[in-house]
């Protein structure tokens, strides 16, 4: 099984922590990653994911040429997901959608800890749109930018971990990191008695994978 996440900015560093996430996550897949080179920096906000879209799609033909099982969209406000699976020869995921519909398992009320204000909005509506505003107990930005976020460091963790005892204060029985550059953060961030955390870059490789073992099943059917 061959996975692809495609990064939809243009910051190197962010592939490979996210690649290194999901082949974590799913070893015993084959996990490549590639950067959207004609991206920003950071996706932040629905601007920067607007002037995303463009490059993603234009990968498209070469993710075809290297017999890709699953795309997964590798931003967490899912930059492109409609347009992408539209065009693709796959099944394409995006972490967010992955998160969500992970945290829904738990049976449990959620929240979404998460970067900037400016990306708020993007991912209330992509939750609304999905389905799950019942379900989401508040999305709640951490005031920090996703190259920080992706960077880490004591501060940096005490500030997500400060967010993400609030949204437990606040009823979440689970906390989805809202972010890409926090795959690898997650057992740091992890507390003892605290709320469930859903990463999307972990969530998005074990439903990614279970996409294409169910095509492969219904086709021998």
């Amino acid at each position: 099984m061959r996975l692809l996440y495609i990064n939809p900015n243009s910051t190197e560093a962010m592939t490979d922590s996210i690649v290194t996430a999901a082949r974590n996550a799913l070893p015993e897949a084959e996990i490549i990653g590639w950067t959207n080179h004609a991206g920003p920096p950071a996706i932040q906000g629905a601007a920067d994911g607007k002037a995303a879209v463009p490059g993603l799609m234009a990968l498209l033909p070469k993710a075809r040429a290297a017999g890709v099982d699953a795309l997964v969209i590798a931003c967490f406000d899912d930059t492109g997901l409609a347009e992408v699976r539209a065009a693709a020869h796959c099944p394409v995921v995006g972490i967010g959608q992955a998160a969500f519909h992970m945290a829904a398992l738990f049976g449990q009320r959620f929240a979404v800890v998460t970067t900037l204000p400016v990306s708020v909005p993007v991912i209330e509506g992509n939750i609304a749109a999905y389905g799950f505003g019942r379900a989401c107990v508040a999305v709640r930005p951490s005031g920090l930018g996703v190259l920080e976020v992706e960077a880490g460091g004591p501060a940096v963790l005490a500030r997500l971990g400060s967010e993400i005892s609030a949204a437990a204060r606040d009823g979440a029985g689970a906390v989805v990191l809202g972010c890409a550059g926090m795959a690898l953060h997650r057992d740091k961030l992890t507390l003892a008695s605290g709320p469930v955390l859903i990463d999307g870059v972990e969530a998005s490789a074990l439903l990614a994978a279970a996409a294409v073992r169910y095509g492969a099943g219904s086709l021998a059917a």
